[in-house]
């Protein structure tokens, strides 16, 4: 929703300042999905804003909604690529210059809602088109990096949900863990948060935010710096650099030392838990070797109170285009949990929901697909 446009009208249409928070306060806080659905305005002002505006910056292309429902996928489609300083600006943002791409008149981009438990929900947001990373075992990485989404592209995705949700359903929780990299694009997803945790829009609170990146240094401290409260998450999935640097180009440019010292920086602002994230995969990364070589690194970091290793089980994607990635099995995983908590290490299994939908952690891949 861009709020400047929707101020610009009031005043031509020479409506009274207390106008603009009755219809912020019907679209963030209420979820309507159409400026008709606002009573407390006239029907004039109404059909003026209909015709002028629009709530959302993209069009819903297809909703999927798991067997279980505890899951719900919406693939949007947005504006493409207009220029070519926006190729431009891809390809100095990309660690790889070959994934970026050219212009297209429109993209696809995936968004995902999850309910660990009964009326409640957490919505996982993308922040590009695509993604520069690049690594192995995601289909987002697959796809190359085409653009940056817009501070309102990203909003609007939280407006959507909470438009199908309604007031029957709550969203509790955000994380920027879907496509695209948080830190690369942070300017707009800066901007995203600020108007997330704005009380006159939709009014979260930052600890009600979280920020995953793969390991980028510098916008992990810029983080600590800008918003101390609001969580974050390392997709680290490797404790050796000989190791993550194969299956994650981002650790030749931020490597493990580099990650280390961001986070020890990162403790002396903020004193917030983060979350560690580790994907667990049959035969590279689920040893008893690499369950010492995590619990010595995530030593060395410090502060280790407020460390907290996640356990995530591959998942399967046809889009990651790698058949020779496989899941670690439930004993692998349980056996590898309990070597780090013998060495004192706080880890967590964590469950993964929206797989059947290809919604898991690492499977958006912002295509028109129907679910396995």
């Amino acid at each position: 929703m861009d709020n400047k446009k929707l101020e610009q009208i009031l005043t031509k249409n020479n409506q009274p300042k207390f106008r603009l928070g009755q219809i912020q306060k019907a679209i963030f806080r209420d979820g309507v999905s159409s400026f008709s659905e606002i009573t407390t305005i006239s029907k004039d002002l109404r059909d003026i804003l209909e015709k002028e505006i629009k709530m959302l910056s993209f069009d819903v292309e297809k909703v999927l909604v798991a067997k279980d429902k505890q899951s719900i996928k919406a693939l949007l489609k947005i504006p493409g690529c207009h220029s070519e300083r926006s190729v431009a600006e891809s390809k100095n943002l990309s660690p790889d210059p070959s994934a970026s791409v050219g212009m297209t008149e429109y993209d696809l981009i995936e968004t995902v809602l999850i309910s660990p438990k009964p009326n409640v929900w957490s919505a996982c947001i993308s922040c590009q088109v695509g993604c520069a990373m690049g690594c192995k075992f995601c289909a987002t990485g697959k796809m190359g990096f085409k653009r940056n989404l817009t501070a309102e592209e990203i909003t609007d995705q939280i407006l959507f949900w909470k438009q199908y949700l309604r007031a029957e359903n709550k969203i509790s929780d955000i994380v920027f863990m879907g496509m695209g990299e948080p830190f690369l694009n942070w300017e707009n997803v800066s901007k995203s948060i600020k108007t997330l945790i704005d009380k006159n829009l939709f009014g979260f609170g930052s600890r009600s935010l979280s920020v995953s990146t793969a390991g980028i240094a510098e916008g992990i401290e810029k983080m600590a710096q800008e918003f101390p409260q609001v969580n974050l998450a390392i997709s680290l999935h490797f404790a050796s650099d000989e190791k993550r640097s194969g299956y994650m180009p981002i650790n030749k440019k931020d490597n493990l030392q580099s990650l280390k010292n961001a986070l020890q920086k990162y403790f002396q602002t903020a004193r917030r838990k983060v979350f560690l994230e580790y994907i667990m995969l049959d035969g590279i990364n689920d040893s008893a070797e690499d369950a010492k070589i995590l619990t010595e690194y995530v030593n060395s970091i410090g502060n280790t109170r407020l460390l907290h290793v996640n356990l995530i089980r591959y998942n399967v994607s046809p889009a990651s285009g790698d058949e020779n990635l496989k899941p670690s099995s439930g004993n692998r995983t349980q056996f590898f949990k309990g070597k780090l908590m013998k060495r004192g290490i706080n880890v967590t299994i964590r469950k993964s929901l929206g797989e059947e939908i290809q919604g898991a952690c690492g499977q958006l891949a912002g295509k028109n697909q129907q679910p396995l």
